[in-house]
């Protein structure tokens, strides 16, 4: 199979849940059967949070962008992302390489119903604008709450290791007060998935198939 190289660290434990996830998606009856990757897990990329929602930190790109060129010279053969947030500078990632990057935000919209679409994501995905195009060009309207405090305390409390009940409770709250189906479109959101009853799309699933068939083309 083919290699796929993963830009980590923008939420160590979502990269964790990424590759758990690519275990169980895959066949597998033997070693042998899993699909290769190459893990570049950095924790010094500043903040997403930071920049785009504050305005006050420094630039992830060009980091981003070295750890792309990182990825193909331990041998990668196509780049994937598991944060939503970060694909804001998805520009200085395929500009660095000549390498395919497997879009999360493309695959998501995807497999996603038309119509309306109740956001569950950082903020900082509806400022820049993350999905717009995407929503645009196949139909789809995102609703998002009307109060993104909540949300945007539940991803730092992941951040900083709650995934205790307390924190699913709020999960299922947030989810019954978008009503219809929910897109959670931030891989911190995406380990507290277990919390849902209504129909939802989760991103990191979508990107989980995209690595999949990519690896076994």
């Amino acid at each position: 199979m083919r290699k796929v190289g993963i830009l980590g660290g923008m939420g160590p434990e979502a990269t964790v849940l990424l590759m758990k996830r690519l275990l169980q998606a895959v066949d597998a009856r033997d070693d042998a059967d899993h699909i290769p990757l190459i893990v570049h897990q950095n924790p010094g990329v500043p903040s997403r949070i930071r920049r785009l929602i504050e305005g006050t930190g420094e630039d992830p790109g060009p980091v981003l962008a070295q750890m792309a060129r990182d990825l193909q010279a331990a041998g990668a053969e196509a780049l994937a992302m598991p944060c939503n947030t970060a694909h804001a500078y998805a520009p200085q990632i395929i500009a660095a390489t000549p390498l395919p990057f497997l879009d999360m935000r493309a695959t998501t919209v995807a497999a996603l119903p038309k119509g309306r679409v109740a956001m569950l994501a950082s903020p900082a995905v509806r400022l820049t604008g993350a999905f717009d195009a995407h929503f645009t060009e196949v139909g789809i309207t995102p609703a998002w709450p009307d109060d993104e405090g909540p949300v945007l305390a539940l991803i730092r409390r992941v951040k900083a290791g709650d995934m205790g009940a307390d924190a699913h409770a709020a999960m299922a709250a947030l989810a019954e007060a978008a009503e219809g189906h929910v897109l959670v479109a931030c891989t911190e959101l995406s380990l507290l998935t277990g919390a849902l009853q209504g129909p939802f799309t989760d991103s990191l699933d979508c990107l989980v198939e995209a690595i999949r068939d990519f690896a076994k083309s």
